[in-house]
């Protein structure tokens, strides 16, 4: 630092255009602006330096590197996590698509299952009803063929009563057993 105080001394000094205006009084009176200019440049600059604020400013330089460099690698650290995460999400989305699909396909393979069964079901159920029905349709027949059978078992007794009866008015009473006797004797046969 002192050598550039001195640099900058000695180059003022040295400057011709500046002596050249000086005038009468030279470069180095303090009626001369350039002069007061320069004494009170190389004044601020010894403030500066007795305060040592280049040092000053270098440790804030310092300080505000560190912190961006701290910045930097926090950074990267949770860059790494992020893909990390990224990575887990990646996997757990596999993970969850693979389980999806399972369990689609035991829902298919269930509903499939289930539809058969109640094919099955239905089908026997359809079975037992047409059986039934069946039934119901064997059991009034043999209703109406035994009401039929009855009625004319009371329509053939009613008229062979009347007949016997009949008969009977004509005295034939013995000639008519004789007869029925002998027809049911051919119907035996």
């Amino acid at each position: 630092m002192n050598r550039m105080i001195a640099t900058l001394a000695v180059t003022s000094l040295t400057a011709g255009p500046a002596m050249a205006a000086a005038g009468d009084y030279g470069f180095f009176s303090l009626r001369n602006t350039d002069f007061i200019v320069l004494l009170s440049f190389l004044a601020f600059i010894g403030v500066l330096v007795y305060f040592k604020v280049p040092a000053l400013l270098g440790g804030l330089l310092d300080k505000r590197a560190e912190g961006i460099r701290d910045d930097l690698e926090q950074a990267r650290r949770l860059r790494e996590e992020a893909q990390e995460i990224y990575a887990s999400y990646e996997r757990r989305s596999r993970e969850v698509k693979t389980q999806a699909d399972q369990i689609v396909a035991n829902a298919k393979r269930e509903a499939e299952a289930q539809a058969a069964k109640a094919r099955e079901d239905l089908a026997r159920s359809i079975d037992r009803r047409l059986q039934a029905a069946q039934d119901q349709i064997a059991s009034a027949e043999n209703d109406a063929v035994r009401a039929v059978r009855d009625r004319a078992v009371a329509a053939s007794i009613a008229a062979a009563s009347q007949i016997l009866a009949d008969q009977v008015r004509a005295g034939q009473r013995s000639a008519g057993i004789d007869d029925a006797i002998a027809d049911v004797a051919r119907r035996l046969n």
